[in-house]
């Protein structure tokens, strides 16, 4: 699968947008990811839809998620 440059500047243009419309989120990730968030943490996510019907998950963190998620607040950081 070929690299296209575009794809790139979608994406970050959709993360910018993202970012604008949750600015909590890139500092709750900032603050968890050298305090909590270790290996064998568990992150829960629960999402509410309108009709207040609530699904939710948990998944247990692993090295590599940790390295996943430092990766992308490296390229989050150099975008801003």
């Amino acid at each position: 699968m070929a690299f296209n440059p575009a794809d790139l500047l979608r994406v970050r243009s959709a993360a910018a947008k993202f970012n604008s419309n949750h600015p909590k989120l890139l500092p709750f990730f900032n603050a968890a990811r050298g305090k909590a968030m270790t290996p064998g943490s568990v992150i829960e996510i629960a999402i509410t839809d309108p009709n207040g019907e609530k699904i939710e998950t948990n998944l247990r963190v692993q090295e590599s998620d940790i390295e996943l998620i430092n990766l992308l607040m490296e390229i989050g950081a150099k975008g801003q």
